[in-house]
């Protein structure tokens, strides 16, 4: 296993070394919105071609025609536990939510928890969720302000996929009891009761009250890694992961990309093609990246490494996971994967070619940003953590 591991790292490096070839050059123009804080950009899929901003501390904003609206979508700032790396992290609109209204939200809680909880369209106001109706799906302990991942997202199967972090404890990440550290894969859509009764799982959390008489139901694929293996949650679909900030599926292959937060040294992106059957082992605690973390000659055996590694040198810390660009406006971009780093605010592509990956720095902003999102239109958007605005992805020199 170990020579494995050696030689993908020595092919990593050779990619880096031979340099990158044709990455076109980019561009992200301002568009001022004014609400800061934001932790995600993203659409409804609902043809209004809006763009709903998440703030980290308990609102949604909505963009329409570029103007954020006079009042905000969603307001949960009474549930919400911000900041630091607290807050409303992220939302997914169900895939029809055109005809059915529902999205999810994952937050931190007052109540010393991360949720998961499903909201719905206002009846009457395309453009507000109504207010007195939720219901809590799945919740795992907040036990320290760091590494709550936060991303949720549908993927090509229908399913919701969960990005949570450790919770400040790296064993969170290997232990197969605990939702904490991994990537899960759960059926929310449709709603209870037209899923399997068998296949239904409650999560009761006495210190919260209840926010809807529904029962807090959801299901657990058939086709999970672990279903059938004792002493795993059935939920898990991938473990071993820090702080996962942020993950995304390319629209067209359905491959997923997810940016793992490391510690002290290396950040990574993981990588997982389309029809994977999932219960891969990323690592953490005992790998940071490529590299064993404490323990120089530390057991390896059915890990997997991430595609990409950078270190914490010129100032980088820490990746902020993006998206692959299958926009119009670009073509030699077509199929790469964009992300950053927060604290030198540059962004990077990466893209593989016969199984070798390469990687460049495309863009230096200047300024920390929290993450990327798709338009309705294809367009790629950034949103800057501090300053209220949001940045529109496009060809330099335009």
């Amino acid at each position: 296993m170990l020579s494995t591991l050696v030689l993908l790292f020595l092919t990593t490096l050779l990619a880096a070394a031979s340099g990158p070839v044709d990455w076109p050059e980019i561009d992200f123009v301002r568009l001022h919105l004014g609400v800061n804080q934001m932790t995600q950009v993203t659409n409804a899929g609902d043809g209004s071609g809006r763009l709903f901003l998440v703030r980290q501390t308990g609102t949604i904003w909505i963009v329409q025609d570029g103007q954020v609206l006079a009042e905000p979508f969603l307001d949960i700032e009474d549930r919400v536990n911000c900041c630091g790396e607290r807050g409303l992290l992220g939302m997914a609109f169900a895939p029809d939510f055109a005809h059915n209204g529902r999205f999810y939200v994952y937050y931190s809680s007052l109540s010393a928890e991360n949720v998961v909880e499903r909201h719905f369209l206002s009846e009457t106001d395309p453009n507000k969720a109504d207010p007195d109706r939720s219901q809590r799906i799945l919740a795992t302990p907040d036990n320290v302000a760091a590494h709550n991942g936060g991303q949720l997202a549908f993927g090509p199967d229908g399913y919701m996929y969960i990005g949570i972090g450790e919770d400040g404890l790296g064993t969170n990440a290997q232990n197969p009891a605990d939702l904490r550290g991994k990537l899960l894969r759960i059926q929310v859509e449709p709603v209870y009761p037209a899923i399997a009764p068998e296949t239904l799982h409650r999560t009761f959390l006495p210190s919260v009250p209840q926010q809807s008489s529904a029962p807090f139901v959801y299901a657990i694929p058939p086709t999970n890694p672990f279903v059938q293996t004792g002493g795993y949650r059935p939920e898990i679909w991938a473990l071993g992961l820090r702080n996962p900030w942020r993950f995304s599926f390319d629209s067209q292959t359905g491959d997923l990309y997810l940016g793992d937060v490391g510690d002290r040294t290396y950040e990574e992106v993981n990588y997982e093609p389309a029809g994977s059957p999932g219960g891969r082992n990323y690592g953490w605690p005992v790998m940071e990246g490529m590299h064993c973390h404490t323990n120089p000659s530390c057991n390896t055996d059915g890990m997997t490494l991430p595609v990409w590694e950078y270190m914490h040198t010129d100032g980088k810390c820490a990746i902020i996971g993006g998206v692959v660009y299958r926009g119009d406006e670009i073509p030699d971009l077509v199929g790469t994967y964009l992300y950053g780093d927060f604290c030198t605010g540059k962004v990077y592509g990466l893209r593989s070619s016969q199984d070798v990956w390469e990687s460049a720095e495309l863009y230096d902003a200047d300024y920390g940003f929290s993450s990327f999102g798709y338009g309705e239109d294809r367009n790629v958007y950034m949103t800057e953590y501090a300053s209220r605005q949001v940045r529109q992805l496009v060809p330099a020199n335009r």
